[in-house]
């Protein structure tokens, strides 16, 4: 082969090899098509609109969605909201309730106190592995001091204070009483609620004016907490519910707006302790092999709610004060309403009923 065309063949060659590997470095249309979506955050302003995704768009199942609002309906609902990647696909409001009505998140808000919690640690003004007496003091149980001081924040949060839960409601030092060293026993109990005494220590702020300026305003909430005998809490519309939810779906950022850090959220939302595999910090997790419910010792055997996705985790009050979120689908689900039927603490048969029309509408 002459010299020329030895030249001319081996440019030809090159380039037909950059060509070639340019294109291998393109993604196909089909992997850009499968790129998710971006998440959605309403504004700020409680009384802007919010956008919306139609059944249609995500290919849902049209046809099951009056079943659901139907179901829904005849179990007391009040109201229920399906978020998909933050944007509003299901919003429905019955039996009396309307979109600006409030209503109480009962042990559901157990998971607000669980986030500030967080943003006060991420913020280095508590640690969750300290004791609680290092922030309200000695003598908030009626526990002699070396068994009051095996309690942490983190205790509070998983349920593993060792405190007596046979003795009600009642948070009084008086009422606090041993009955085995923290970290040793799961049981449901109200002394949670301590953890707003030791964020407001921390902070020096009074617990409202804490929440309200790292939770609250950042992610448009409207809303309040209550007293009511024993318990503090938390009022408010559907939608306030909605956003927190989506706060906690985006890994606690909101509009690119780190609010609570992921690494918190992801202890939060995983088991906590070995005693309950279904207990994270104040949130229920789904797809754990065994759980324990409020009230009882007993361990049970399954999943907590077998017809949700497994990697599902809730904020569960009574009476059936449901948020559900379920990263694998990106989305969140929120009930608000009377009990559905038997009244309940924190799980109930609805749970999983609910779950069959929800999944019916998805699937």
């Amino acid at each position: 082969m002459k010299p020329i065309l030895i030249i001319l063949f081996l440019f030809c060659a090159l380039q037909l090899y950059n060509c070639s590997s340019d294109e291998a470095l393109l993604p196909e249309d089909e992997d850009l098509e499968q790129l998710p979506d971006p998440m959605y955050f309403p504004p700020l302003d409680p009384t802007a609109s919010w956008e919306t995704s139609s059944l249609a768009e995500l290919n849902w199942n049209e046809a099951n969605l009056l079943p659901l609002l139907d179901f829904l309906e005849t179990k007391n609902s009040k109201s229920f909201i399906i978020l998909h990647n933050g944007k509003l696909v299901v919003e429905h409001y019955m039996n009396g309730h309307t979109a600006s009505t409030p209503w109480y998140w009962a042990s559901a808000g157990k998971t607000l106190t669980s986030t500030v919690v967080g943003i006060a640690q991420d913020q280095g003004i508590l640690n969750i592995d300290d004791e609680v007496s290092n922030y309200i003091g000695t003598g908030w149980t009626s526990l002699a001091l070396d068994k009051e001081n095996l309690i942490t924040n983190k205790n509070l949060l998983n349920m593993t204070s060792g405190l007596d839960d046979s003795l009600g409601d009642d948070i009084s030092a008086e009422n606090l009483e041993y009955i085995s060293d923290a970290g040793e026993r799961w049981a449901y109990h109200n002394v949670y609620v301590k953890l707003q005494d030791v964020v407001a220590s921390a902070s020096n702020q009074d617990w409202n004016s804490y929440f309200d300026n790292n939770l609250k305003d950042n992610i448009g909430m409207t809303g309040a907490w209550i007293q009511a005998n024993d318990f503090s809490v938390y009022w408010s519309n559907s939608r306030s519910m909605a956003r927190f939810g989506l706060l906690i779906a985006a890994n606690g950022t909101w509009d690119a707006t780190q609010i609570v850090s992921a690494e918190y959220l992801n202890s939060a939302t995983n088991t906590s302790q070995s005693i309950n595999e279904a207990y994270g910090y104040l949130w229920w997790l789904n797809g754990t092999s065994t759980y324990r419910l409020p009230q009882t010792q007993f361990e049970f055997t399954g999943t907590l709610i077998p017809n949700a996705p497994s990697d599902m985790y809730c904020a569960l009050g009574k009476n059936d004060q449901k948020i559900y979120v379920v990263p694998s689908q990106d989305l969140v689900v929120i009930r608000m309403g009377d009990v559905a039927d038997d009244e309940n603490f924190a799980l109930s048969d609805f749970d999983n009923e609910l779950w069959e029309k929800i999944n019916a509408l998805t699937n």
